[in-house]
């Protein structure tokens, strides 16, 4: 393929309170080994932090930079925006702590060509920059801290129900009219889900690699994962069937432990070997995840699995049907693939 035969590509990423990671991830879009033209429009929400002057400063150094408001800092808003702002017939998904592998643009164009995919995606390669971070990417590329995943942990490539980010061909998203802006979280899964339901194929490479920067506390981390759980309960409301035992193996853990603790203390000390074998799962499970790293990251591993899994299950757990019920009602029609 010749430099002339590349197609344009369109980059959005929609930003929030990212001041500490944005200019890294710019730099990586802007430095692409990629030889077509190129534009990144960043959607702002309304940060608190100094990421709306990074991004004016962004704009003035590059023209290729442009921005759009986001004034409600809802994601799948902001990716709506960020889309129809921009102009090229290929759109590239990036978060604002996301850090693209320097051929990731290519490869995806041209696995786009040989898959005749309307999305393409490939590896959240987590990479922490402190001990606890290092520990949360261990936590999040192992299987005992994510199951089967993917886009996770790695795999072979082919067809898939949802990719991490993305690569879009333009006419699949102005199909699907963008973004279910009612899906605060698992918007990516919804819009893959009506790509497929027209017939669309969804393709994972492990080609494609995303460096991502994991929360930087127990406490973010516990949030992020409580809204995942909280999310994908919705969607198993919302798309009945879509529910394995990967996503069930949270709650019924927070469940068995709950049990096992109120059981021990009420009834029979008999029923802490519950709570006891989870912990020693995730100890002996943290082994292997932590392989290389450092003595304090590896220290922290378990308490990463341990927020994972129980703040995933309490939110899916604790998912209210009103919020299901809510975006059942936005349900939008499956996508009509358009004939000649």
């Amino acid at each position: 393929m010749s430099a002339a035969q590349y197609p344009a590509v369109s980059v959005i990423m929609p930003v929030l309170n990212e001041e500490r990671h944005l200019r890294n991830s710019v730099r990586h879009i802007l430095e692409q080994e990629y030889a077509g033209e190129m534009e990144v429009v960043i959607a702002l929400g309304p940060s608190n932090d100094r990421t709306d002057e990074i991004a004016a400063e962004l704009v003035r150094e590059d023209s290729r930079v442009h921005t759009v408001a986001n004034p409600t800092g809802r994601t799948p808003a902001a990716l709506n925006a960020a889309i129809k702002a921009s102009r090229h017939p290929i759109v590239v998904r990036v978060d604002g702590h996301g850090m693209l592998s320097p051929n990731y643009i290519a490869t995806a164009v041209r696995l786009l060509e040989e898959t005749g995919a309307q999305n393409v995606g490939g590896i959240m390669n987590a990479e922490g920059e402190n001990a606890w971070e290092e520990a949360v990417a261990a936590a999040m590329t192992s299987k005992i801290g994510v199951g089967n995943a993917a886009f996770h942990t790695g795999g072979e490539a082919g067809p898939a129900e949802t990719v991490f980010l993305g690569v879009f061909r333009r006419e699949a998203l102005e199909r699907a009219d963008g973004y279910n802006v009612e899906f605060i979280r698992a918007q990516d899964w919804e819009l893959n889900f009506r790509i497929r339901e027209a017939g669309g194929l969804i393709w994972f490479s492990p080609e494609l690699k995303v460096q991502y920067r994991p929360r930087p506390s127990v406490r973010a981390l516990a949030k992020q994962y409580k809204d995942y759980g909280r999310w994908r309960h919705v969607v198993a409301r919302y798309h009945s069937g879509s529910i394995n035992l990967r996503y069930l193996a949270p709650p019924t853990a927070v469940c068995a432990i709950a049990a096992g603790i109120v059981v021990g203390a009420a009834v029979t000390p008999w029923a802490f070997v519950v709570p006891a074998g989870y912990v020693a799962a995730i100890v002996a499970g943290s082994l292997p995840a932590g392989k290389g790293l450092s003595l304090k990251a590896r220290a922290q591993i378990p308490v990463a699995l341990a927020t994972m899994h129980m703040s995933w299950g309490y939110g899916f757990l604790t998912s209210p049907r009103s919020l299901a019920k809510k975006v059942i009602a936005s349900r939008r029609p499956a996508i009509q693939e358009q004939t000649a």
